[in-house]
């Protein structure tokens, strides 16, 4: 069953290695994260998922240990997914964690996680809503006591300077997924547009609608930590208990 969530966004200039000069920027992000992660930790879950986009096809699970990196945005950091199990004597090559996963592995290591075994898995970002909510709801079963890490941008068109440019209609839509995951609305989560939220560039609809999915039945409250679109890009920390 699902303990405790907490939902982040997944930029790579969330790493301040990667942000380099811009880092302050996305101090208050960072801050807000690390309350959402430790509000994971108080929760004492018997495992840890990260869920995120992982680009056009549903690649599902990651397991402890996977390998992250940032080279590909011109720095020179790697990140693992929580430690890695004791070695097979024929281990077979580790999947690179996408990006979306590689930032809240390093979210993971910032806070210094030592809690539950940490696992991965990756959300296609066009998954229909149905198989988004079936998937959350056999991540929740996985364990006792499970707990999230949901990764996951707005829209990308809340300014002409967004990477989608302005669409008027994408504001609205942050407002609403915002409130969703600040009041742990279940209903609306699971109610969020797929064909929009694709028009809209949104990564995070995906895995968000795999965190309502998870959370049936569990009674949890939710607490808004941060909202705000920066680089024109809808990013949202918020705490599940």
């Amino acid at each position: 069953m699902l303990v405790a969530a907490a939902v982040c966004p997944c930029p790579p200039l969330l790493v301040p290695e990667v942000a380099a000069g811009a880092a302050p920027e996305l101090d208050a992000a960072r801050a807000a994260c690390a309350d959402a992660v430790g509000v994971l930790a108080a929760a004492r879950p018997d495992l840890l998922i990260v869920a995120g986009p992982a680009g056009p096809d549903h690649l599902g699970p990651f397991p402890a240990g996977s390998p992250g990196s940032f080279a590909g945005f011109g720095v020179g950091l790697t990140v693992r997914l929580g430690p890695a199990p004791a070695p097979s004597p024929s281990p077979a090559p580790a999947r690179p964690l996408p990006a979306s996963l590689a930032v809240g592995a390093w979210l993971l290591e910032h806070a210094r996680w030592s809690g539950a075994p940490v696992e991965g898995f990756g959300v296609a970002e066009r998954l229909e809503p149905d198989r988004c909510v079936r998937a959350g709801r056999e991540l929740a079963a996985r364990a006792e006591r499970v707990a999230l890490l949901v990764m996951g941008d707005g829209s990308a068109c809340r300014t002409v300077k967004a990477p989608g440019y302005l669409d008027e209609r994408a504001a609205d839509f942050d407002a609403e997924a915002a409130r969703a995951l600040g009041a742990a609305d279940l209903a609306a989560l699971r109610a969020l547009d797929e064909s929009l939220a694709h028009e809209l560039s949104v990564a995070g609809r995906a895995p968000w609608q795999v965190l309502a999915g998870a959370a049936e039945g569990a009674g949890l409250g939710g607490q808004p930590l941060y909202e705000d679109a920066p680089y024109g890009v809808g990013y949202v920390v918020a705490s599940w208990s």
